[in-house]
């Protein structure tokens, strides 16, 4: 049986079900949000052997499932994908169902931010997607890249030579992708914060010490914008891990 999760603060609650985990996770009603999702070790680590999976249990499982399931589009950088072996995003049955009684697309979106488009179009991100994903990239990238990938997805180009998140999050609540659920990696992260455009951050804390050399969950140039304020909102329990909410700004 899962380890029960529970809501420690800001009223303690015992054995969350999901309704009451997606309402405490929720989206706002209006406007765009963009909320991002990563687990640490207590020394700060954000991968154990090069993938943040390692380090998750079933609880952060779970909510890593919930999070998706409220979501318009999951945003992800290129990297990430390929060090987590992304597959088509597709939510569970339940998910499903929720999200179709809500009157939303079975499944959310998928949205990757590539530089250097070097993501293979025959790939199961692009075969086996329910919707079709979303590639954001430079007007640097290789001609012979885009026309390949054209085929299987959306190509929208949001920069010269880096990607702007500005650019990323108007495209975004133009098509009506409103609720962005972004799932790192960690460069996507610190590029996201230096633009301004996070409003929320679900950090999971795992009870565990790594050392080594493993990267933090933000990294890479900033423009000067942090430290960035972070207001604690919700702490949730599952045995010895904490499942921490943020808004951030």
């Amino acid at each position: 049986m899962p380890t029960p999760i529970d809501r420690i603060w800001p009223s303690p609650a015992a054995a969350l079900d999901d309704d009451a985990l997606l309402d405490a996770t929720r989206f706002p009603d209006e406007g765009t949000w963009m909320r991002v999702n990563f687990i640490s070790s207590l020394d700060g680590a954000a991968t154990r052997d090069g993938a943040s999976g390692g380090l998750g249990d079933a609880a952060d499982r779970r909510l890593f499932a919930l999070l998706r399931r409220a979501a318009d589009v999951v945003l992800v950088g290129a990297g990430t994908l390929r060090d987590e072996e992304y597959d088509g995003l597709r939510v569970d049955d339940a998910s499903v169902a929720w999200r179709e009684a809500a009157g939303m697309p079975a499944h959310p979106a998928l949205a990757m931010i590539s530089r250097g488009l070097s993501v293979d179009p025959d790939s199961s991100l692009f075969v086996d997607a329910p919707v079709r994903p979303i590639v954001y990239t430079v007007s640097s990238a290789p001609d012979a890249r885009r026309e390949a990938l054209q085929p299987v997805a959306d190509v929208v180009t949001v920069g010269e030579t880096d990607a702007d998140p500005r650019r990323i999050r108007d495209d975004l609540t133009a098509r009506g992708l409103r609720r962005i659920h972004a799932e790192g990696g960690p460069h996507v992260f610190g590029a996201l914060l230096a633009a301004g455009v996070v409003d929320a951050l679900h950090l999971t804390l795992a009870p565990t010490l790594e050392a080594g050399d493993a990267g933090r969950i933000c990294r890479g140039e900033t423009q000067g914008r942090l430290p960035t304020a972070a207001r604690l909102e919700t702490v949730l329990r599952a045995g010895d891990e904490l499942l921490l909410h943020y808004l951030l700004g």
